[in-house]
């Protein structure tokens, strides 16, 4: 993730793969090229992109195995785009906006497909917009003065992780007794899991600005 200047790291996701070695390394190779941060958040989408085709190709194996791999290698771009910026240096004034708008395409990608391959396209489109709404609460309560909120039960991390440990059970669902109910299990919880989020978040919030007056 990355920031203009004025917002700081106590406004990051806490992501302990940032303090990882393969992870620093990584990204101070990428901060002396040419890449940018927001080219790494642009990236995020590509891969969000295959995955969420890799989705839709089920019942097919592969498709499901591809969709675990991109969706890592998503988190992967979503945590190296800041730490390019802030440790290295190359934070932009667009920043902010790379690092809030592809997120919302990439899991609205995924989570959409992922409906359409539970055979409840609702679902899907539903528990895309609940994500989305966790992001928009997040913001409204940092557009009060407060902290960004980064907590669960399914933030971003959550969703992704839930998604893939489905994509992985699913393969062996279909190859052990080929029945079909891991991804439509998934989704339920993905979608119950952000509305959740919503409420949590919108307490927490609630209750700082009622401790602050």
């Amino acid at each position: 993730m990355h920031y203009h200047r004025r917002m700081g790291k106590n406004d990051r996701r806490p992501i302990a793969a940032r303090s990882t070695g393969w992870a620093q390394r990584l990204s101070a190779a990428l901060a002396r090229s040419s890449i940018t941060p927001n080219q790494i958040s642009v990236l995020s989408v590509f891969f969000a992109a295959i995955a969420a085709v890799g989705l839709l190709a089920t019942p097919n194996l592969l498709g499901l195995l591809t969709c675990a791999i991109c969706i890592q290698l998503r988190l992967i771009c979503n945590l190296l785009d800041g730490m390019v910026a802030m440790e290295g240096g190359k934070q932009t004034p667009t920043g902010a906006l790379y690092n809030e708008y592809p997120d919302r395409i990439a899991d609205s990608l995924l989570i959409i497909a992922l409906g359409y391959a539970a055979s409840m396209p609702w679902l899907g489109w539903l528990g895309a917009l609940l994500a989305a709404l966790t992001a928009y609460v997040r913001l409204s309560g940092a557009s009060l003065g407060l902290p960004q909120d980064f907590r669960g039960p399914m933030a971003k991390q959550h969703r992704m992780f839930v998604l893939t440990a489905a994509c992985v059970l699913a393969i062996i669902e279909q190859l052990v007794g080929n029945t079909a109910y891991v991804l439509p299990a998934a989704a339920i919880i993905i979608a119950a899991g952000s509305l959740l989020t919503c409420i949590t978040r919108t307490r927490a919030i609630a209750a700082q600005l009622k401790a602050s007056t």
